[in-house]
């Protein structure tokens, strides 16, 4: 038998052994656990359920297929729920956490960069001094301040102390500019703003707008000139003054909230996510469990750490873990691989941008420089995974799935090509995901004749919902800042009354054996360059502009890059629409990933009889020059300026000979 051998299997016939099998896998997981004998347990349960199923010879096939996963699986899920299940009874949060991990070693470097570092007792008298430093400025338990400061290692050392004083910290974008980074310090209802000296324009920028907010600058030892924008306190300088005694530990909760990480949704500017301290503790601890780290590894986190994945994933490492962690202000594709030898990092991030930037250098002899074993992240495309880990000689890729607020996770634990994680076609029931049939386009979800949601069988692209359940930490649903956003993403009567799941907003597709493949987004956020666009905002922006033009925003795919860049169509009957105008206007208002690549400029608006604009059609004619006749501009990456598509251009970037 192959694996292209049709295997339709009916729901009814596989419920009638689901039971025997959730209990002879779970007990063969259990007796792995434990380092017990699983063959007797797991193998009766099973036998049963082939006899009782129509399709028992397909079943045999998947389980021959899939044991070995399933089992590690079972594994990590087990270890990393019942750790946080411990530590939630405990009454554990980060800052308990980490007080216990910075006495394991107290003189082992927490994080480097370059070549500055700061060990684990370091770190703790820093985060001491900033939590003494805020009690003495007068603000209390549950304020939020708002950070607003490039990659550095005091960075996680701020809001750890600002933690312990039991004081929010919202982590803001450092792309942002003018009504977005306002909208974003508005939303989490910040008291003050904590910002690096590097951002110090764009804070001067708007100034003006948040007078009642106390700006506390903190200039980097690693800036040769510094300079203090007027009326805000030079915080580097004052802390140092304060003491490094333990600051004493407020009595908090592990459900409380810790930070703030902003992320785009299907519609309007960021929304301000909770992450909870037993969010924060469960996130690293999830993929140290599935990487097999231990303490004595060292992880290269080249990633922002405003972002889920650089801030917790990477750096709580070493918050939770008590690993090192060798940071990097900026990306770079040309000293990914030194730098992660010249730290000895053993494990290393990555999202999918990444992995095609460092493909695109030329080979060179840091190439296998390295001790890397694991590399985990989220993002990287089929078509360069097997390229990718051949030339870097990267023995484990760990591809992983989820959301910064979502309760829906996945993660590859067998560097499955292409594969963002998967479930146990035996034991689906153990961790409650779904996928659900919906409009691809709009994101509406399909329901039948009584109002439930409709499964999707293998192949059959599908909406991925979570199960939540505010018993269970792993299956939590914090939500944001703003309620009504957190209940726009919350589905009820998915599989029974009363039911209610998280959605993630995106398709997947499940094949026969379980694994799952990101398909596309719904609704009118797309992807690029690791960050989520909102194409109303974008809308809203350019709308702006070209005074109040209709505008419409999608995102088109480009080949051998992974994710969509963004395309906007305006309506210019009169021409009369200033292309260097708007591109400055674009350069200050929006951050680089989501400004426009593309530009068509429409002679009058797309309307579908009902007044919609015609986003669908926009979206398939794309940029190709010979799917319409409208002008069409590309945005140079070097002047930011449009010039106009030509031929040659449009060839260049289909062919990937332009790096975008």
């Amino acid at each position: 038998m192959t694996e292209k051998t049709g295997v339709r299997f009916e729901e009814a016939e596989r419920k009638k052994g689901l039971i025997l099998t959730s209990i002879g896998v779970s007990c063969a997981g259990l007796g792995w656990l434990c380092r017990g004998s699983m063959t007797m347990m797991g193998a009766v349960a099973l036998l049963a359920t082939y006899l009782m199923t129509g399709d028992r010879y397909q079943w045999i096939y998947i389980w021959k297929k899939t044991h070995s996963r399933d089992l590690l699986g079972l594994r990590v899920l087990l270890v990393t729920m019942f750790k946080i299940w411990i530590w939630e009874r405990q009454g554990k949060t980060v800052v308990t956490r980490w007080t216990e991990v910075a006495k394991m070693s107290p003189e082992k470097n927490a994080f480097v960069m370059g070549e500055r570092a700061l060990t684990f007792r370091q770190g703790d008298e820093f985060s001491n001094r900033i939590a003494w430093y805020f009690k003495r400025q007068g603000f209390k338990s549950g304020e939020v301040i708002a950070l607003f400061m490039e990659t550095q290692p005091e960075y996680i050392f701020v809001w750890l102390g600002l933690a312990k004083l039991r004081v929010v910290t919202a982590l803001v974008n450092t792309n942002l500019r003018g009504a977005q980074l306002i909208h974003c310090l508005r939303i989490a209802g910040c008291k003050a703003v904590v910002f690096g000296d590097e951002m110090t324009d764009a804070i001067k920028e708007i100034q003006h707008e948040i007078r009642d907010m106390p700006l506390f600058q903190f200039n980097s030892p690693e800036r040769d000139i510094n300079t203090t924008l007027q009326d805000t306190a030079p915080l580097a300088t004052e802390v140092n003054e304060m003491s490094s005694e333990s600051f004493p530990i407020v009595p908090s909760n592990p459900r409380d909230t810790l930070l703030y990480i902003y992320t785009s949704g299907t519609t309007g500017f960021p929304k301000a996510a909770i992450i909870t301290n037993i969010r924060y503790l469960l996130m690293p601890l999830g993929v140290h469990t599935s990487a097999r780290l231990t303490s004595s590894d060292v992880v290269y986190d080249p990633l922002p750490l405003h972002h889920t994945a650089g801030g917790v994933l990477g750096a709580g490492q070493a918050v939770v873990l008590g690993c090192t962690v060798a940071l990097r202000k900026k990306f770079s594709a040309s000293n990914y691989w030194s730098d992660a030898a010249k730290h000895g990092c053993t494990a290393a991030q990555y999202i999918g941008e990444i992995c095609r930037y460092l493909l695109s250098v030329p080979p060179g002899p840091n190439d296998r420089a390295h001790k890397v074993k694991v590399i985990f992240g989220n993002g990287l495309r089929p078509q360069i995974w097997q390229e990718f880990v051949a030339r870097f000689g990267v023995k484990k890729v760990l591809e992983f799935y989820g959301a910064t607020e979502g309760n829906s996770n996945l993660v590859n634990l067998d560097s499955k090509v292409g594969a963002i994680g998967f479930l146990s076609r035996l034991v689906s029931s153990i961790y409650p995901l779904t996928l659900v049939k919906c409009d691809e386009i709009t994101g509406e979800i399909l329901r039948d004749s009584n109002g439930r949601c409709i499964t999707c069988g293998p192949h059959e692209p599908g909406l991925l919902l979570g199960k939540i359940d505010p018993k269970k930490a792993i299956l939590t649903f914090a939500g944001y800042a703003d309620r009504t956003a957190s209940e726009k993403k919350m589905v009820r009567d998915v599989r029974v009354e009363g039911d209610c799941y998280f959605n993630t907003g995106d398709i997947l597709v499940m094949d026969h054996f379980g694994y799952f493949y990101f398909k596309d987004r719904t609704g009118d956020t797309f992807r690029w360059r690791g960050e989520n666009v909102s194409t109303a905002e974008v809308e809203g922006v350019i709308s702006s502009l070209v005074g109040l033009k209709d505008a419409v925003v999608y995102g088109v795919t480009i080949p051998h890059t992974e994710g969509k860049a963004g395309m906007a169509a305006i309506a210019d009957p009169e021409n009369k629409l200033d292309l260097t105008a708007l591109a400055k206007g674009l350069k200050s208002s929006l951050p680089v990933y989501a400004r426009p690549l593309f530009l068509r400029i429409l002679p009058e608006t797309p309307l579908t009889a009902t007044f919609k604009l015609k986003k669908k059609e926009l979206m398939e004619e794309g940029y190709n020059l010979n799917l319409q006749k409208d002008p069409i501009y590309f945005l140079d990456q070097k002047t930011w300026v449009f010039v106009p598509l030509t031929q040659k251009l449009y060839d260049d970037i289909v062919q990937g000979n332009l790096r975008l």
